[in-house]
């Protein structure tokens, strides 16, 4: 099995085009539940997102993506490696699919717990101050 670690995810492509189009997802609080506090970048205690693996099956799967899994923790020297020991811990046999820059990459569309879609309009300042992540609200906040 050959480790995708480190990748250069190149290939964003636009409509009409052949090349793939790259979908980068955020590991925390997307694909891991991130119920817990944050330990460090190789510490990963919590369960996966009910219904995140059947969907990077179907975006493996699928002809129009690739998948990369990117992170904060990402440029961290073998955080990405704890990463796919999570996966792998959890029973998702693909990881070696995925894509595992270090860096973030330019994609197609960023799936993400802790982003804004902007479309034209700034938040204001006390919307931003009122932000949680969707996993953070249910329960009243974690920051």
């Amino acid at each position: 099995m050959r480790s995708r670690i480190g990748t250069r995810v190149t290939c964003v492509g636009t409509i009409g085009e052949d090349m793939k189009k790259t979908l980068c997802v955020d590991f925390d609080g997307v694909i891991h539940s991130y119920k817990s506090k944050w330990v460090d970048a190789h510490t990963i205690l919590d369960e996966p997102v009910p219904g995140a693996f059947a969907w990077l099956e179907a975006m493996l799967d699928s002809e129009d993506f690739e998948v990369c899994i990117y992170s904060s923790r990402s440029r961290e020297p073998g955080a990405c490696a704890a990463m796919i020991a999570w996966f792998e811990k959890h029973g998702f046999t693909r990881a070696n699919e995925l894509a595992w820059p270090t860096q973030k990459p330019a994609a197609y569309l960023t799936i993400d717990d802790r982003a804004f879609r902007f479309e034209g309009d700034f938040p204001s300042e006390a919307w931003l101050l009122r932000f949680r992540p969707w996993n953070a609200a249910a329960r009243g906040g974690r920051e």
